[in-house]
Order: C-alpha cells, then sequence, then structure tokens
C-alpha cells in the first residue's frame, strides 16, 4: 500500500502536455515557464486600401489603391549579419505562461510600395500650388468627385519600406498533433491574437515633394495567426505561420513638413512567416 501511495504522488506530481488532438504519445514534461526567441522573413500580401492626402491647399483621397510587397532575392546576405535587417524578417520573445498558453512581444518588418503607375479614382480637391513650398500641381489641380485618375511618380511615388512595422503584443496557444514516442519531437498547432502599434518609415514624393521619413508612431494595428511548429528537438522549432491583420495609420508623414501634410491609410494584410526558434 506504501509504494502505491508514492508511485500515486508520483504520477500526480508529473506536468503532461495539453491538446484539443489527444496524439497518441503525450509529452511527460510542461513548457510552463520555458521563455522562447524565434527569428525569420515573410512574404506579405495587401488588400486594397484608400489614402487620404492632406495639408494646406489640398485635402484629396485615392481609392482602391494596389500594393506589393518588396521581398529581397534569396541570396547569401540572408546569412550576413550586417545586412540581416535588409529583408522582411520578423523577430519575437516570449514566455509560456501554461503548458499550451504563452504571451509574446514581436516586430514584424514588412514592407509596402503603392503600384507605380496605376489608374484609380479621385475624391477631393487639388490647389495649383500645395504644401508649405506652394508646390505646383499643373494639370492635376482641380476639385474631383470619382474621376479616374492615372497615378505616375511626378505625380507620386508612396513606399513604407523601411518599413511597414508592426510592433505587437501576442497571445498563442499551443495544441500538440503528433508527438514522438520520446516526446521531444513534436507538431503543434499554433494560434493566437495580436494588437499593436504601426512604426513605418515612409518614403513618399507627393508631385516632387518628400523624402524618406524618420521612423514614426502612424497609427495601430491588430491580428490573428495559425501556423505549426516542428520541434526538431525538445528546445529547438521550425515554424511556418500565417498572420491576418487590419491596420490604421492615420498620421503618415508624407513631404517632410510633418506638421502640415500628412496622409492616412486602413490597410489589411496577409503575411506568411517561416521562422527558427530555440525554447529555454
Amino acid at each position: 500500500m506504501q509504494a502505491q501511495e508514492i508511485q500515486s504522488v508520483t504520477t500526480d506530481r508529473i506536468s503532461t502536455s495539453k491538446s484539443l488532438f489527444n496524439p497518441m504519445h503525450r509529452r511527460n514534461f510542461s513548457r510552463k515557464g520555458d521563455f522562447f526567441f524565434n527569428w525569420g522573413y515573410n512574404s506579405s500580401w495587401y488588400g486594397k486600401s484608400d489614402i487620404r492626402f492632406q495639408g494646406p491647399n489640398y485635402d484629396f483621397t485615392l481609392k482602391d489603391v494596389a500594393a506589393h510587397d518588396r521581398q529581397s532575392k534569396l541570396s547569401w546576405s540572408y546569412l550576413n549579419p550586417g545586412l540581416i535587417t535588409v529583408p522582411q524578417y520578423d523577430i519575437r520573445v516570449g514566455y509560456f505562461l501554461k503548458d499550451n498558453y504563452s504571451i509574446s512581444i514581436g516586430w514584424d518588418h514588412m514592407k509596402y510600395v503603392m503600384d507605380i503607375p496605376q489608374t484609380v479614382t479621385i475624391d477631393g480637391h487639388i490647389g495649383s500650388n500645395i504644401s508649405p513650398t506652394n508646390t505646383p500641381t499643373g494639370s492635376l489641380a482641380g476639385d474631383y468627385n470619382g474621376q479616374n485618375i492615372n497615378v505616375k511618380e511626378n505625380m507620386l511615388t508612396y513606399e513604407h519600406t523601411d518599413g511597414f512595422n508592426y510592433a505587437n503584443i501576442e497571445i498563442e496557444r499551443y495544441d500538440d498533433i503528433w508527438v514522438a514516442p520520446g516526446g521531444n519531437t513534436s507538431l503543434t498547432l499554433e494560434t493566437g491574437l495580436g494588437g499593436g502599434l504601426m512604426v513605418p518609415r515612409s518614403d513618399v514624393r507627393l508631385f516632387g515633394q518628400g523624402r524618406n521619413n524618420h521612423f514614426s508612431i502612424s497609427g495601430y494595428g491588430v491580428s490573428a495567426k495559425v501556423g505549426l511548429k516542428f520541434y526538431i528537438w525538445r528546445n529547438v522549432y521550425l515554424q511556418n505561420t500565417t498572420k491576418f491583420g487590419a491596420t490604421n495609420l492615420t498620421n503618415v508623414h508624407t513631404t517632410g513638413w510633418d506638421e502640415y501634410d500628412h496622409a492616412s491609410q486602413k490597410i489589411n494584410y496577409i503575411e506568411n512567416i517561416w521562422l527558427f526558434g530555440v525554447q529555454f
């Protein structure tokens, strides 16, 4: 009887993994209290969005603007420590509150480039001279109400390429799908919700007036994600995650005259991320 009691107590003290999928083998250890760190790269896709430009003698909106990301070509530069932040990258640090719940902070460095040239509709007013510099607008001056306009470089270039940065906090849940008999190798489903601030560095030229602006808090965003983590060993993993996000940029720096000129837009995006991570 005494041996049975000792065995029962020992069993009760073992923290095992938790999962909705009830895999054949379960880990005989809990990840509660672990920290994790991961680094990786992303590709992004953007929905069409309206961009409103405001400043002295102008207030106009370009409708359903199309844009793309700017992924660096695969090369040895990805392994160059001096160039590691040039591609579209993601970095995250987190802590397991429970075996299958964590909280984390991260930085998603995406890039957003407006397609130029493109034809869009336009509403609003463009004066013959705009901004504090009285920049001439030529034949594009006028009042608009849904007309089509072909946007070319002499009118506008618009990028968040240094980049379209999302500083965020996320809550994640994990459910083991498969666990090897030894327990150290496993495939895990990750889901999560997050929110945070948009900190772009925007490169804008409006009728030739503009610059590569400084980093600024320009709005906020929310996101949801789903992905798979493959634990090669107990504390080393590879991960692929798809994130769905919605952002509201209320104060985008444009011409460099921040107190006078700005833009605003709401961007929805899909981000696919490949990551390498460690847990400790």
